[in-house]
Formats: C-alpha cells, sequence, structure tokens
C-alpha cells in the first residue's frame, strides 16, 4: 500500500484498534494464472491463545479467521504460503464547501490496514470449532448483547465441516489514516466539525480519529 508520510499512522496501537473495531477483512492470495488472484471478505479476530505472550505489535501476532470450503479460494490456500488481509475503518466523502477556501478539490478521508502474513491451515474438527467460538465470544464481546452460544454447539458441530478455518501470524502491516493532515490547521478543524455534526455514522467516527490525531 502506498502511504504517503502525511498519512501514516500515529502508532501501531492505532492499527490494532483499527483491526478490532473493523473486523471483516478483505483476504487476497494469488491464484492460478488462468484465475487472477482470490479475494475474500471474511471475518478475523486475534487468537485468544497467544494474546499472553504477544507485544502489542501487529508483527507477530496470531490472526484467526474461517471461510467457506467450498470456496475456491479455500482450496487454492496453502499452509505456509503468503496472505494478504486488508481492513477498512472510518471514511467518508470531503466536500470542498466545508473548507470555507477557493480553489479547493474534494477528496475522501479514509483509514485502513494492510496486514501480511504467512497461512496455516486447521484441518481438525475440534480446532476448526474452538475458532468458530473465539469468533463468536470476540464478537459477541464487541458488537453482540452477550449471546449464550452453549445450546447452539451441537448445530456448530454440524456444520464445523463445511469450515475452512486458518491461523495467520503477521509479518508486516502498515497503515494508511489519510484524515485532512495535509490541510492547514483551521481547515482541517473545519472539517472534523462538519463530519462531528453530521447524522452519517461513518462522518461522526471520522471525526473522532480526527480529534486524536496529534
Amino acid at each position: 500500500m502506498f502511504v504517503p508520510d502525511f498519512y501514516r499512522e500515529p502508532g501501531s496501537s492505532w492499527m490494532v484498534d483499527l483491526l478490532r473495531e473493523n473486523p471483516l477483512a478483505l483476504a487476497v492470495s494469488n491464484g492460478a494464472s488462468e484465475d487472477g488472484p482470490f479475494a475474500t471478505h471474511l471475518p478475523v479476530i486475534f487468537d485468544p491463545e497467544t494474546s499472553g505472550a504477544w507485544s502489542g505489535d501487529l508483527p507477530g501476532a496470531t490472526l484467526l479467521g474461517h471461510m467457506n470450503r467450498a470456496n475456491p479460494h479455500w482450496a487454492a490456500l496453502e499452509s505456509g504460503s503468503v496472505l494478504l488481509l486488508t481492513f477498512t475503518g472510518p471514511h467518508s466523502y470531503v466536500s470542498p464547501t466545508v473548507y470555507g477556501t477557493t480553489p479547493a478539490a474534494p477528496t475522501w478521508n479514509f483509514t485502513a490496514v494492510h496486514v501480511r502474513g504467512v497461512v496455516e491451515k486447521i484441518e481438525s474438527i475440534e480446532e476448526t470449532l474452538g475458532v468458530v467460538q473465539s469468533t463468536v465470544r470476540a464478537f459477541e464481546a464487541m458488537f453482540g448483547d452477550g449471546w449464550d452460544m452453549t445450546e447452539s454447539l451441537g448445530y456448530f458441530r454440524k456444520i464445523a465441516p463445511a469450515v475452512g478455518a486458518f491461523r495467520f501470524t503477521v509479518t508486516g502491516a502498515e497503515g494508511m489514516y489519510k484524515l485532512s493532515q495535509e490541510q492547514p490547521g483551521e481547515v482541517r478543524e473545519r472539517v472534523r466539525e462538519s463530519f462531528g455534526q453530521s447524522g452519517c455514522t461513518y462522518k461522526r467516527q471520522t471525526a473522532e480519529l480526527m480529534s486524536r490525531l496529534p
């Protein structure tokens, strides 16, 4: 990912937060020449089993993901191969009407993290179930209402053979936080205020990040 110096992430914790808060990744890998690259949207979490030994930086972290085994992407994946996971955070269109200056050009403020790493495909049904259960726990804690999966574990076991779960060891990560940093301070503040007062959730989330910039 091309990241101009203006837009480099303020710190590694920003990238970790973006992954946790926006866990639907686009997984991309090379395919056979006639097929082109594969791209699959899938949920990704940090591996709770390795969190105790994790330094907090993305390189070296272990992630867990899963996709449908019927997906040709699963068959094309090989343990030990490289995968790219891309995550998108808050973003929104910036109209020149909020700048208060002329001439001006519209743009799009956005946040994104690209993570490269090595895949380990999980073949065991029990380990696959573990990935599914860990994913439920993580998402219920972050986005849900504390749903108790106990009565659905039998159903999970029935569908587990169709689930392709994998571990992903991060080898590199880069984040782009394009939040009007190239603009003069007063213009950037007008954009932040406009977004913060908007009825659009994406704009308000983007404004919150802009307010956290150093």
